[in-house]
């Protein structure tokens, strides 16, 4: 256990990283990925299937394709990254920050994918009574639809965060492997696996990340049956 947890600074800084990112990814995510579930869902309008495309896209192409993009795009010379820059001060490229925007693109589509579930799941009837009953849409989704959604909600939460943690290519291409700055566990796990000897620290990091990436699913699971427990009470 010791050997285990004697990393070197740059280890533990490529710990503390990757826990910074998959955190700010998840939670950034968040409101978007309720929103479009909800349009995905519930949603009748022209360009739907356009739309759900788009947003599984990053499922299919292949990272680096997507890293790539995320470059030409939010770079400092792309149309996005050169306007944020500009007026905001916001640089993506080459940052941590950037890392968390591509963590959070990978894993968006999971994180939409388990909400959209949840919603689907919901009886209407419960939301139509409400409704009769003189409701308004925003507090009938308030005290109806989103306690019964909760669980998928977490469980969306919980997926992006272990997506992220464990998310390379996309990364990687778009804001390199800088130590200290965007050298995420991925990243700091193939530095190891091209330098003579780095056997053991690749090995070291692969374990904690497995540790992290279980310790969040078996959360998730813990926590969507204790909100599911409650609402059955409730």
């Amino acid at each position: 256990m010791q050997w285990l947890l004697d990393l070197t600074p740059d280890e533990w800084n490529a710990v503390r990283l990757s826990i910074r990112v998959a955190t700010v990814a998840m939670v950034f995510s968040l409101p978007p990925g309720i929103l479009i579930a909800l349009l995905l869902a519930r949603g009748k309008f022209w360009g739907k299937s356009v739309l759900n495309g788009l947003v599984h896209l990053p499922l299919i192409l292949p990272p680096v394709v997507t890293g790539y993009l995320l470059l030409i795009t939010f770079g400092k010379r792309g149309p996005v990254g050169a306007f944020l820059d500009q007026y905001f001060g916001i640089v993506f490229s080459f940052r941590w920050t950037g890392a968390a925007l591509a963590c959070g693109v990978m894993a968006f589509p999971l994180m939409v994918r388990a909400i959209r579930l949840s919603v689907e799941a919901v009886d209407r009837r419960l939301e139509a009574a409400a409704g009769t009953l003189g409701a308004n849409p925003l507090w009938v989704f308030g005290t109806i639809t989103l306690p019964l959604i909760l669980p998928g909600i977490i469980a969306g939460m919980i997926l992006c965060f272990a997506k992220a943690m464990g998310e390379f290519g996309a990364t990687i291409t778009f804001v390199s492997n800088i130590p200290g700055e965007t050298q995420t566990l991925p990243s700091a796990i193939y530095t190891f696996t091209q330098v003579p000897g780095g056997d053991e620290g690749a090995l070291r990091l692969t374990i904690i990340s497995i540790i992290i990436a279980m310790a969040a699913l078996v959360a998730s699971e813990v926590l969507a049956r204790r909100v599911g427990k409650r609402l059955d009470v409730e």
